[in-house]
């Protein structure tokens, strides 16, 4: 995607195993590309939020091996550094398939070969990301697209978090579809929910998506009800850190009641995830998933430009109180109309998602 007219990713590499990201800290007020060099700095960056989204969190994590195998190339070197990024993020389940995905390959080739080995296998996990973000993408425009035959107007999207190209490597996975459509000639217009207590809605998904020429609008958390009440969205459509496999979806805080909402009003609430986030070890979201608790600070200090022209982080709430801060919920398969992955778009239920096994999808 697109940052100051020209061509970028979240993640990438050079020739001389250089890793850089683009560090999300500072966004939107400012464009940094921070390298990552030690095992330190990649579980910093999942563990801290310089990188966010469960394929970046996944990638990243495949590259913090790749890296490490210059300083440890022993299965020993491995296990710990496997140990380490494990602990970074409990939540997504791509962190723990990025980190598989590349110690396989690792194990099955001899120590003098896993510098090189690790890099291809962290470079080819980062190309299949950006792959099933492009089939997401498809396949969702595709059903903005019929909307929009069908309506015959600008389509009108509610979405929440951040689940766009930054989250991913490009393209994104809730944002993926909008793209697709915006450059399918299909007009769109996008309603980007806030998303405290970190901003992502406002600091990335909004920034992202002015950089690419995307009409859309920042409204507060509690607005989409309302706007959903008065006709003003068409369709929610959101990511997910972890889907069971029956359907349930774990995404950012605030996502189950946007679902709730969506459902009293009518409006389709679909889910955009790669298959790799789908855990088919478990089927109920509610009592199965480990919601991350995170750092009570991010709801009292809130971070922006102050008068100066500044980044500068102010408290907003009274230095006595207390404050809980889990940072995703889980909505259950019965308010989600559709789920849009890679391989197809299917309905939120187990029969359905055994589907992907057998490489069926459903009709749209």
């Amino acid at each position: 995607m697109l940052v100051n007219g020209e061509l970028r990713t979240s993640i990438w590499t050079d020739d001389d195993h250089q890793v850089w990201i683009i560090d999300q800290r500072w966004l939107p007020h400012e464009v940094v590309f921070t390298e990552l060099t030690s095992l330190d700095d990649f579980y910093n960056s999942i563990k801290d939020m310089w990188v966010r989204g469960a394929p970046l969190i996944g990638v990243t994590a495949a590259f913090g091996i790749a890296k490490y195998m210059e300083i440890n190339n022993s299965d020993n070197g491995i296990s710990q550094a496997y140990a380490q990024l494990m602990k970074a993020r409990p939540t997504a389940v791509n962190l723990r398939t990025g980190l598989d995905f590349i110690c396989t390959r690792l194990k099955e080739c001899r120590e003098g070969d896993r510098v090189r080995v690790g890099f291809e296998a962290a470079v080819e996990f980062r190309l299949i990301e950006i792959g099933i973000s492009e089939a997401i993408g498809r396949n969702g425009a595709q059903m903005i697209g019929a909307m929009y035959r069908e309506k015959k107007r600008p389509i009108n999207i509610l979405t929440h978090c951040n689940a766009g190209w930054l989250a991913t490597v490009d393209w994104g996975t809730a944002t993926a579809p909008m793209y697709w459509a915006a450059q399918s000639d299909i007009p769109i217009h996008v309603y980007v929910d806030e998303t405290r207590p970190r901003n992502q809605g406002a600091q990335s998904t909004a920034w992202e998506l002015g950089q690419n020429n995307i009409s859309h609008e920042l409204i507060v958390d509690n607005a989409g009800g309302h706007l959903m009440q008065h006709g003003m969205v068409d369709m929610v459509i959101v990511g997910s850190d972890r889907t069971t496999a029956s359907g349930d979806v774990c995404n950012k805080i605030g996502t189950y009641l946007k679902a709730l909402a969506a459902k009293d009003n009518g409006v389709p609430f679909y889910v955009a995830l790669p298959t790799t986030t789908i855990d088919w070890n478990i089927d109920d979201g509610i009592k199965q998933i480990e919601i991350e608790n995170r750092s009570e600070d991010e709801i009292h200090f809130i971070q922006g430009l102050n008068a100066n022209g500044k980044i500068s982080s102010v408290r907003i709430s009274p230095s006595s109180t207390r404050a809980i801060n889990p940072a995703f919920d889980v909505t259950p398969s019965r308010l989600i109309s559709k789920l849009i992955t890679n391989k197809g778009v299917f309905s939120a239920d187990s029969i359905s998602l055994q589907k992907i096994n057998s490489n069926l999808s459903e009709k749209m």
